[in-house]
């Protein structure tokens, strides 16, 4: 193989190797939310549940960049977009977690009694899943002051930018 023919081999690999990248970081993060709940007990509210598909999304886009290699930049800039909203979704959740605003979302809400309800209607009218409110921050690491909604908000931020940045890189190659 001539030079020519291993700079356009060479050429071919970067952009595989950019969606390969951000497919595995875009599927990391809810997969250690996943981790989180199931060996460190940590209960994740309605909040927690959708900041996770975007991941997912993004991850969705990448392995299309690596299934079209021709339209890599574009999808990878779609993958950065989904890991955005989900750094939004993080810093949202973070602002109900510190009592800015309320959560939009009905089982965010903190269970209570409702009034003069037996114990069997209040039994009733709890959901299965998520059990825990949104306002009440999960903590990772204890005695780190950041919630894991704090830690998705930076996350997906630098996930989202970091994968704009490779899409603009390929677009000019």
């Amino acid at each position: 193989m001539g030079p020519v023919a291993s700079g356009a081999v060479a050429r071919n690999l970067f952009p595989m190797k950019r969606a390969l990248i951000i497919l595995a970081l875009a599927a990391a993060a809810p997969l250690l939310a996943q981790a989180s709940e199931t060996w460190l007990w940590l209960a994740p509210c309605e909040l927690c549940l959708w900041q996770r598909w975007p991941y997912w999304i993004a991850a969705g886009f990448a392995a299309l960049a690596l299934l079209l290699p021709r339209f890599g930049a574009p999808l990878l800039a779609l993958a950065g977009l989904a890991a955005l909203a989900s750094g939004l979704l993080g810093g949202f959740h973070l602002g109900v977690e510190q009592g800015f605003w309320p959560s939009p979302l009905a089982g965010c809400k903190a269970p209570t009694s409702g009034g003069a309800m037996s114990i069997e209607e209040m039994l009733k009218s709890l959901a299965p899943t998520p059990n825990k409110p949104c306002d009440a921050p999960a903590f990772l690491i204890p005695g780190l002051p950041i919630s894991m909604a704090g830690m998705n908000m930076v996350y997906g931020l630098g996930l989202g930018a970091f994968s704009l940045g490779l899409a603009r890189q390929g677009a000019r190659a």
